[in-house]
């Protein structure tokens, strides 16, 4: 019996047969849907089909295909920060004791609220993340009382946003003949 690796970062996942999620096959279709798509998540199908070229059934079967295969993991509204009261965006770099803590650490940093991402990286870092707070004191406070008191922690290094010039999506180019 043949034995697959497949190498996420520093995971590595054992399969006995091929995935499916790896043999399905995102053709210059789909490729266009997710570029119309991501530009507005908000489009009526319909209007998908008619700049397609294909009926409004395809379009939503090809979406939901996409979706079972995690092509597409979400959808939904960005929010102003600001607007809403957390001025200071933050992105600390968290070390831990143990590189293998990673996945302890990560159930208490989920129990904050303010955190948006969380990433498990190479270099200085064991850990990335980026949160939104009110203001330096209450960041003061999230990394006081919060981060740095989680076991295994060892120490944060704090970088603040001044000012955010670029959100987008991937690229999504068409696939080579």
């Amino acid at each position: 019996m043949s034995v697959f690796h497949f190498f996420i970062g520093k995971f590595a996942i054992q399969f006995n047969t091929i995935p499916q999620f790896f043999m399905e096959k995102i053709d210059n279709l789909d490729r266009k849907i997710l570029q119309i798509v991501m530009r507005n998540a908000r489009i009526p199908s319909k209007d998908v089909a008619v700049e397609c070229g294909v009926s409004r059934a395809a379009i939503h079967q090809r979406i939901q295909r996409m979706m079972d295969l995690n092509v597409i993991t979400g959808s939904g509204y960005n929010v102003n920060p600001k607007i809403l009261g957390f001025a200071t965006c933050t992105y600390i770099g968290v070390n831990l004791e143990r590189g293998a803590m990673y996945r302890d650490v990560v159930p208490h940093l989920e129990k904050i609220p303010e955190i948006v991402e969380c990433h498990f990286t190479t270099g200085p870092y064991t850990m990335l993340i980026k949160l939104y707070a009110r203001d330096n004191e209450h960041l003061m406070e999230l990394l006081n009382d919060k981060i740095q008191m989680i076991p295994g922690v060892t120490g944060t290094e704090t970088l603040i946003s001044l000012d955010h010039s670029i959100t987008r999506e991937i690229p999504i180019y068409p696939e080579k003949s």
